[in-house]
């Protein structure tokens, strides 16, 4: 007799895998946000945090730099960075260079960017020309205007001023004209560049905004007031957020200009906590200095993005 075989099983049914609860799903997001992240995470601390943290423990003590050890001195240098006459001229001076570059780079590039959104001949060769101080390097603006402002009468300026039997003036021995002049040259180096962004915003309205507006019978400064500046609110908070920034920690154009002088009349407080810090050896000092520095440059970024969202609020 033959083995009887027996019929083979019927494959179970396919059963899809059970769907993630929504807490599972949540901690799935969760471990791939940190994973994106983590470098983010690991250059912040390594490249700020860590040495934010190494400055305060510095400013803390007497440490010069060059020794292994550092005497605790508590809060000596913070009150010694205030009793420095050269340390709160080069405070004043940023607070002015600040101030001044982004008040008047922002009423220069608005309009200029108005202009240059406009259809004429020779349009991008004219945007060339306004953007082109913004690619050369700072520093080297700094010397050449150095010449163009040399107080002699070689110097361009008092060259030009001479045709007219005028006396050369020492625009960079005097320290009004000093402050002033490199305050000339970073608004004449950065309004293009700025401009340049405003009209990046000013592109991107619809061309049919203006032609409604229009037939509704609204006059350019009401298309403008109405319809343009609160467009560009967020374009003038990106703006300004850049103008404060670079202000605050400007080095090279005062330094490359003037050097700082005369006396300390364009000195600013990078300058100073270099100095201070590598040149004379007060790294404790000038740690201190940059603490100060932080948080004050914290709370007027903090200032300025509360009032731009009031601004864009308030257009909106």
């Amino acid at each position: 007799m033959g083995t009887a075989i027996a019929p083979p099983r019927p494959a179970p049914p396919f059963q899809s895998p059970p769907r993630p609860t929504r807490l599972q799903r949540l901690r799935r997001r969760g471990i791939e946000s940190y994973l994106f992240t983590l470098p983010v995470i690991v250059v912040f601390v390594v490249l700020f945090a860590i040495p934010l943290a190494q400055s305060f423990y510095y400013s803390l003590t007497d440490f010069n730099g060059y020794s292994t050890e550092a005497n605790f001195v508590g809060f000596e240098n913070y009150t010694t960075i205030w009793q420095d006459s050269s340390m709160l001229s080069a405070l004043g001076f940023t607070l002015i260079f600040t101030i001044a570059t982004t008040l008047a780079i922002t009423a220069l590039a608005i309009p200029l960017a108005l202009v240059l959104n406009q259809k004429f001949f020779g349009r991008n060769l004219v945007r060339s020309v306004f953007f082109f101080p913004s690619v050369v390097s700072v520093a080297i603006l700094g010397l050449v205007w150095g010449f163009i402002f040399a107080p002699l009468g070689t110097g361009v300026i008092n060259s030009i001023i001479g045709w007219f039997g005028a006396q050369p003036v020492a625009w960079l021995a005097e320290p009004t004209l000093a402050r002033l002049s490199v305050i000339i040259v970073a608004v004449w180096g950065g309004t293009g560049w700025h401009a340049v962004l405003y009209l990046a915003y000013l592109q991107a309205i619809p061309s049919e905004f203006y032609e409604a507006a229009s037939i509704d019978g609204a006059t350019r400064w009401q298309q403008f007031r109405y319809m343009t500046l609160p467009l560009l609110t967020p374009a003038i908070t990106v703006s300004q957020l850049l103008l404060l920034t670079g202000g605050l920690k400007v080095y090279d154009l005062p330094y490359t200009l003037t050097g700082g002088g005369p006396g300390f009349a364009t000195r600013t407080l990078t300058q100073s906590i270099i100095e201070n810090g590598i040149a004379q050896g007060e790294v404790g000092k000038a740690s201190a200095l940059s603490v100060v520095f932080f948080i004050a440059v914290g709370l007027i970024i903090v200032a300025q993005l509360a009032l731009s969202r009031r601004l864009e609020a308030r257009f909106s």
